[in-house]
C-alpha cells in the first residue's frame, strides 16, 4: 500500500498566541514568562523543549498545543514526528541540545516508551535530558514512571503556564546538580 499511496507525513507546524488569546496579559502568564528570562540570564539560552510522539499513537493535537503555549512563554520547542521509536526521539533530543524532552501519550504506550526513552537517553551518554509525560495517563501509573525517571506528570485540564514553572524549576534543579558535579 506504502508503494501506490505513498506515507502520511503529518504536519509539525506550530501557530502562536494562543495563551495570551486565552488568558490575556494575566499574571500567571507574566509569572511563567519570567521564569524563562531567568533560566535564560543563568543558562545563557531560552530552556529548549522537544515534543514528541512515540510507538503508535498518531493524536497529536494535544502535544501541538503544548509545544505552541510553552513556545508563547519563551521555550524553544522542536516538534518530532509521529510514530517515532525511542531511539528515534532520544536522538533527535541529544541532537537539539534540549533540556527537556515532553512525552504526549494517549495510546497507552507510556509503561513501555518512556522507560525505553530514558534508557536510550542514558545510551547516549545523556542522562541530563528531563523526561516530562503529558496526555491521558492512568493516576496509578504515575508513580511507575517517576521511579523511572519522569521529572513531570501533567494530565488534561494542566494550565500551561503552571505546568512551564514546574518544568524550569526541574531543569534548574538538573543544571545545578551537572554544575556541582563538575
Amino acid at each position: 500500500m506504502k508503494a501506490v499511496f505513498g506515507e502520511h507525513k503529518a504536519s509539525t507546524r506550530m501557530g502562536s498566541g494562543a495563551d495570551h488569546s486565552e488568558f490575556g496579559e494575566h499574571e500567571e502568564i507574566s509569572t511563567a514568562h519570567n521564569w524563562v528570562v531567568e533560566l535564560k540570564k543563568h543558562e545563557g539560552r531560552n530552556p529548549r523543549l522537544l515534543v514528541a510522539k512515540m510507538g503508535q499513537d498518531g493524536h497529536d493535537r494535544g502535544a501541538k498545543v503544548i509545544a505552541m503555549g510553552f513556545a508563547d512563554l519563551g521555550f524553544d520547542v522542536d516538534i518530532g514526528p509521529l510514530f517515532q521509536t525511542p531511539l528515534e526521539v532520544a536522538q533527535q533530543a541529544v541532537d537539539a541540545d534540549v533540556h527537556c524532552f515532553g512525552v504526549s501519550t494517549l495510546a497507552t504506550g507510556h509503561k513501555t516508551l518512556v522507560p525505553e526513552l530514558i534508557k536510550e537517553l542514558r545510551n547516549l551518554n545523556r542522562p541530563d535530558i528531563l523526561v516530562i509525560c503529558g496526555g491521558v495517563i492512568p493516576p496509578q501509573d504515575y508513580e511507575f514512571l517517576y521511579q523511572s525517571g519522569v521529572c513531570c506528570i501533567f494530565g488534561p485540564g494542566t494550565r500551561i503556564p503552571q505546568a512551564s514553572v514546574e518544568v524550569i524549576d526541574n531543569i534548574e534543579k538538573s543544571l545545578d546538580k551537572i554544575r556541582q558535579a563538575m
